[in-house]
């Protein structure tokens, strides 16, 4: 996977905890993406849990980088109804919730910022508003997220395709 993040012009990383309900979004369009069939050539995603640190640490202090990076991902906005998809943009991962932006508590808003701002890297945090999670293991998508996994691919597949060779 490392050598990907070398190689490939857009990196598409499904986060989440796919034990506890919504928070498996970012892991089930990943596998709907790979159900849809390959990526265009210089597209790659993983499924990375709960650990998408350590990558994109080595995206922000490697090189060469990536031109895009699309983080999938379950988040708790207000303003938002369960299931809803939309985009965040780092600079709107407010500062206070930089070091715990989601809902796993995703330690990264600043290595995403600096790709961004200090490195040229397009990011993208393709977002799915939860319902409430599980106070214990629950595998399982609401019914809401379920139907949000497809819209998710098809504006993945829309960023993908902006970036084709």
């Amino acid at each position: 996977m490392f050598a990907e993040l070398r190689t490939k012009d857009v990196i598409i990383l499904g986060c989440g905890n796919i034990l506890f309900g919504d928070d498996g979004f970012g892991p089930a369009v990943i596998e709907r993406l790979e159900q849809a069939g390959p990526l265009p050539a210089h597209a790659f995603a993983e499924d990375v849990g709960t650990s998408v640190k350590q990558l994109l640490v080595d995206m922000a202090y490697g090189d060469p980088r990536p031109k895009c990076v699309i983080i999938v991902d379950a988040v708790d906005r207000p303003g938002h109804l369960p299931g809803d998809v939309f985009e965040i943009a780092p600079d709107e991962i407010p500062m206070n919730k930089l070091s715990d932006f989601s809902v796993h508590a995703f330690p990264s808003g600043n290595l995403l910022k600096q790709l961004k701002d200090q490195h040229g890297v397009d990011v993208v945090i393709l977002a799915c508003q939860v319902s409430p999670l599980p106070n214990e293991v629950h595998q399982g998508l609401s019914a809401p997220a379920q139907k949000a996994v497809e819209p998710a691919v098809r504006r993945i597949l829309e960023i993908v395709a902006r970036y084709g060779r």
